[in-house]
């Protein structure tokens, strides 16, 4: 609070008339970049909405590199946490989801774009450098003790594969897979 209070031009002790802690204070940091989150048109089709859902939170996290263990280690409850939960919850229920799987659904959801998106925030390889990296690291698999990861290599080095697939390939798969669980649970 100190700290803050210096970079604000203000006594530390003044901030706790505003604010009733430093929780308090990262709770509303927290809250502000959630609310950067834009939320689709609830009428868009439930599958095309939680994927971009899931794509433009990837897209604030990653403008804000510091938020998603901020964002994984507090209990947020903040107005823009609740809206983002409450519009998730309307999309899944009105898609036919009970809500014991609704509630799955979409911690599942932020637990794979967190992590995704930690993931790529902390890389240490840039993606424009996947096959350069590949390339240079190829000897270290010769002798055949390593085969497949031999040829996925030789495939990244060569650029015909391009490592690492953007959020899309990871939210296709679990939402193709809660439309699974959806219908089977639907079925008499």
């Amino acid at each position: 609070m100190r700290h803050l209070g210096r970079e604000l031009g203000v006594e530390a002790m003044s901030l706790y008339r505003h604010v009733a802690n430093k929780d308090a204070v990262l709770d509303g940091i927290i809250d502000l970049v959630v609310s950067e989150i834009d939320l689709p048109d609830s009428r868009e089709d439930w599958k095309s909405a939680m994927r971009r859902r899931g794509e433009t939170a990837h897209r604030v996290l990653t403008r804000h590199p510091w938020a998603p263990p901020l964002l994984m280690s507090r209990t947020n409850t903040g107005p823009a946490m609740l809206r983002y939960i409450d519009y998730t919850l309307g999309v899944l229920r009105g898609a036919g989801f009970s809500w014991r799987l609704a509630d799955h659904a979409w911690n599942t959801m932020d637990s794979f774009v967190y992590g995704y998106t930690l993931r790529r925030l902390t890389f240490p390889v840039a993606q424009a450098d996947y096959a350069e990296t590949a390339a240079a690291h190829a000897h270290l698999l010769a002798g055949g003790g390593f085969p497949h990861m031999a040829e996925l290599t030789r495939q990244v080095a060569e650029g015909r594969h391009p490592g690492d697939p953007d959020i899309t390939f990871g939210l296709d798969l679990i939402l193709d897979g809660l439309e699974r669980l959806r219908d089977a649970e639907t079925r008499p």
